[in-house]
């Protein structure tokens, strides 16, 4: 079978065709010819992820695993907002191997250029004895400690390097303020804080215009301000635990430049429990400066780094403040963590 060229898929039908998944898979296993696929669980949200497995003329080649996972926007909400895909698309093509960040083994990755519709398929790593987590999974600090090594390896790997001032980059914190409007975003927080997702935040953070006036200041100034390529949103639920049970970076669409602590300040506090947090944060980005050390970048010094965080704190409480499409236990253990973390630095 001979296909000279590789399209995005339009539909999830197209993506688990033998005849498209040989074109997609050619450019890394050369001569691969996939004969048959077997499909598996499908999880259909915004995105749709496609569990299968294939079949390959002559036996599936070496590096390659029969099972796999597709990622794309093929239902018809997700076809209204594919450019959600593309930076992840972006990520797992041109910055997944040259970082070295632990995170899902891709076999392709690419955007379609007139629909920026980004489709990634990766090792199926369930199969594997993987387990995704969520909000709620239990997560210790030595675990933080491990994954913020993998943050600090993905900063220092990109930090102020010219190479990634591409457009997918772009810093586009405050973007949802420019779509939502001011209004709607206000109300939407105002719901979580004032519903039950929000019975635990501290009453000092609980002020939905407040903290939207914070995080329209904290996106401006970080959009000119020194930086790296961050995940972006970085929570416990973004993160998978291999069969060995350590914890790899998953869920890349809020990939894009932006200054370190974002990630940091964010994953400390979604992390761990309040009691936890408390105990350990000091440790912990003492930690993350040793670890950008070790890779070559010079750290901020302690004091700037301290006061850093509390804005990726800020930054997760705002994300999860406007965030409804997720099972309501989760906002609220969520909310109630990254509010906390707001508050506590507030008072220091």
């Amino acid at each position: 079978m001979t296909v000279t060229t590789v399209p995005v898929p339009d539909t999830l039908e197209q993506a688990l065709s033998p005849r498209w998944l040989t074109a997609a898979l050619q450019p890394r296993f050369p001569g691969v010819e996939v004969c048959a696929v077997v499909p598996g669980p499908v999880v259909d949200r915004i995105s749709t992820n496609a569990r299968f497995s294939i079949e390959c003329a002559g036996g599936v080649p070496d590096g390659l695993s029969p099972a796999l996972c597709v990622k794309g926007y093929f239902n018809e909400i997700g076809r209204a907002a594919r450019y959600i895909g593309a930076p992840e698309a972006g990520f797992y093509r041109d910055l997944a191997a040259v970082t070295g960040v632990r995170t899902l083994r891709s076999v392709y990755a690419d955007i379609d250029p007139a629909t920026q519709h980004g489709v990634v398929i990766t090792e199926d790593v369930v199969s594997q004895g993987g387990t995704f987590l969520d909000g709620n999974s239990p997560y210790t600090p030595d675990q933080t400690a491990q994954t913020l090594g993998e943050f600090a390896r993905l900063h220092a790997a990109t930090w102020a390097d010219p190479r990634y001032t591409q457009q997918w980059l772009a810093p586009r914190l405050g973007r949802v303020l420019e779509v939502w409007g001011e209004s709607t975003t206000i109300d939407i927080i105002g719901r979580n804080f004032d519903g039950p997702n929000g019975q635990s935040i501290p009453e000092e953070v609980r002020d939905a215009q407040r903290l939207v006036d914070d995080y329209r200041s904290l996106a401006t100034e970080a959009a000119s301000g020194a930086w790296c390529v961050i995940h972006g949103d970085a929570h416990v639920g973004n993160l998978f635990l291999d069969s060995s049970g350590t914890a790899s970076l998953v869920d890349w669409q809020l990939v894009q430049r932006g200054a370190w602590y974002f990630d940091v300040g964010y994953h400390i506090a979604s992390t761990l429990t309040v009691e936890e947090r408390r105990r350990g944060e000091r440790d912990l980005l003492r930690h993350y400066l040793y670890a950008l050390s070790s890779y070559g970048v010079t750290p901020p010094a302690w004091d700037d780094a301290w006061h850093a965080i509390a804005r990726g704190m800020l930054h997760g409480f705002f994300l999860w403040g406007i965030t409804t499409k997720v099972e309501p236990p989760i906002i609220a253990t969520l909310l109630t963590r990254l509010g906390t973390a707001v508050a506590d630095h507030r008072r220091h």
